[in-house]
C-alpha cells in the first residue's frame, strides 16, 4: 500500500495537467481536481505495465473521463448514505491534520488516519464540495454555461511523456536537449553552456534525440 501511495503522490501531476484544461468552464478547480484523483486512483489500479504503454498514456484518458462525467452530472454527485458519512470524517480530518502538519494533508494521510482507502477519501471529498448549476442569469434571461470538454487529449498525452522521458535524462543530457529545444539556443551556444565543443552537442544531440524517440514510441 504504501508503494502505491508513493506512486499515486508522484504521478498528480498528471492530475495537474488534466484539470488545468478545464479552467473556466464552470466548475472550480478543486472540484476538478478531486475528480482528476478519482481518475488517478483508478488509472493506478488498473494499469498493466506488461502491455507496453507508459502509464501517462494510459492514466490521462481515465482522468479526463472522471472530469467529463463531473459535467455531465451537472457539476453534481450523487451521494450514498455511507459515503455522506465518510465525508464528514474526511473534512474533520482534514482539518484536524491541517493543523497537525502545518499544511493541507494529502489524500494519502487522511487515508491513513482513518484507516481507509485512498480511493475511498477521494470520492469522500469530492461529495463533499459543493454543486454547482451549470445555468446562469443574463441580461436575455435564463442561459447556460458555455462548456467545451473535449480537450486535446493526444496532445496532451504526448506532452506530459516527454515530460517523463526528459526526466529520466542524465542532468547534462537533460540540460542540453532543455537549453536546444525549449530555450532555442544554437548548438554553439549550448556548447559554450555545458563547457563542451560544438561537435560534441550535435554527435549527443543526435543520441539522445534517437533514445527518447525509442522511449516515447
Amino acid at each position: 500500500m504504501t508503494d502505491r501511495n508513493a506512486f499515486i503522490e508522484k504521478n498528480m501531476g498528471l492530475v495537474h495537467s488534466c484539470c488545468n484544461r478545464f479552467k473556466g468552464k464552470g466548475i472550480e478547480y478543486d472540484d476538478l481536481f478531486q475528480a482528476g484523483c478519482i481518475g488517478l486512483i483508478k488509472a493506478t489500479s488498473g494499469f498493466d505495465e506488461s502491455r507496453g504503454l507508459m502509464f501517462s498514456t494510459y492514466a490521462v484518458p481515465v482522468i479526463l473521463g472522471e472530469i467529463k462525467r463531473l459535467f455531465r452530472d451537472g457539476g453534481s454527485v450523487k451521494v450514498g448514505r455511507t459515503l455522506k458519512e465518510l465525508s464528514l470524517k474526511a473534512i474533520r480530518e482534514n482539518e484536524r491534520l491541517s493543523k497537525t502538519l502545518g499544511r493541507e494533508p494529502t489524500v494519502s494521510e487522511i487515508a491513513k488516519s482513518l484507516d481507509v482507502s485512498p480511493e475511498s477519501v477521494a470520492e469522500a471529498l469530492l461529495a463533499a464540495q459543493p454543486t454547482l448549476s451549470l445555468t446562469c442569469e443574463s441580461e436575455d434571461g435564463i442561459g447556460e454555461y458555455d462548456i467545451s470538454v473535449e480537450p486535446e487529449s493526444e496532445k496532451l498525452i504526448e506532452n506530459i511523456s516527454l515530460s517523463e522521458v526528459m526526466e529520466k535524462l542524465p542532468e547534462n543530457d537533460r540540460k542540453l536537449i532543455y537549453l536546444r529545444y525549449f530555450r532555442y539556443k544554437t548548438q554553439s551556444e549550448t556548447a559554450e553552456q555545458l563547457g563542451m565543443t560544438q561537435v560534441q552537442v550535435s554527435r549527443r544531440e543526435k543520441v539522445i534525440l534517437s533514445v527518447m524517440r525509442k522511449q516515447l514510441a
